[in-house]
């Protein structure tokens, strides 16, 4: 069980709705990642609590639906801030939202890894191991995922955006460079930003926030070479944690072609009752 030693206090603007969320967050002893919303009921950060993957992944408790079907207590675009626990192990947690959604800081990772090693982070154990007992897959025309026992964790993460950089381009992890996942930012094409707002969404998107893809390159300087497939795969961390268990932690082989947080996370509830423990 890893935990932190002190308290976390924070805030900041939400991507989606554009609501100032403040953040709360404290050290636990009950082995699970415990989400509070607006002072409601806890629920488990799960597989089987996410609720949806339309454009960013968000969990909801299943316990206590509404009378017409939809979610009294949930919380959204929990990607980035699960992916920073994954990358450092945390799995005992209560975090209190004021808002439906977590705070987007700068689009990755950075803001909350830097929150967590400032509150110190604890373990009891050294991580345990994991494997699968067999492939694990997800086919579906162009887009796919394949999970395979190996050596080592090795990812690879292909994309086909409509982009000059990003035309059938992949990206392999390595974990000698691990800043570059944490850091690599949330992106879209700056040419339907005003549809999707217009939609409901993106009401918080800034240049600070979110890497812009234009005709001619980006709205901004990337922080790495190819960042978008590398938030991907941040993406990728995020969403596998559901299940319990860090990527990081993982002996597989994980390839990944034109896939997204919907594919993650239907290959995550498969994957979960297939991980094992390997030396």
């Amino acid at each position: 069980m890893t935990t932190i030693n002190n308290e976390i206090h924070t805030k900041g603007n939400t991507l989606m709705k554009n609501y100032d969320c403040e953040v709360v967050i404290k050290p636990s002893h009950t082995g699970k990642i415990r989400l509070f919303v607006k002072e409601g009921k806890p629920f488990e950060a799960c597989v089987e609590n996410v609720i949806s993957t339309e454009h960013y992944v968000t969990l909801g408790s299943r316990e206590h639906r509404t009378l017409l079907g939809g979610y009294k207590y949930k919380a959204g675009l929990c990607e980035h801030f699960m992916a920073a626990c994954s990358i450092l192990r945390i799995d005992s947690l209560d975090v209190y939202l004021s808002q439906e959604e977590f705070p987007i800081f700068d689009g990755s990772a950075k803001e909350w890894i830097r929150l967590f090693n400032e509150a110190g982070v604890k373990a009891d154990k050294k991580p345990d191991k994991y494997t699968v007992s067999e492939p694990v897959y997800y086919l579906n025309g162009k887009t796919s995922m394949v999970i395979l026992p190996d050596d080592d964790l090795n990812i690879t993460y292909s994309v086909n955006y409509d982009h000059k950089d990003l035309h059938n381009q992949w990206v392999s992890f390595d974990k000698k460079n691990i800043e570059e996942i944490i850091e690599a930012r949330t992106f879209g094409f700056y040419k339907d930003l005003k549809k999707y707002q217009m939609l409901g969404f993106a009401q918080g998107v800034t240049i600070d926030n979110t890497l812009g893809l234009t005709d001619e390159g980006y709205t901004v300087d990337l922080r790495s070479d190819k960042e978008p497939i590398k938030h991907k795969i941040l993406d990728l961390f995020g969403d596998i944690y559901q299940t319990g268990v860090s990527v990081l932690d993982m002996k597989c082989q994980i390839l990944v072609k034109e896939a997204g947080h919907a594919v993650h996370i239907k290959t995550a509830k498969v994957l979960k009752d297939k991980l094992v423990k390997t030396k």
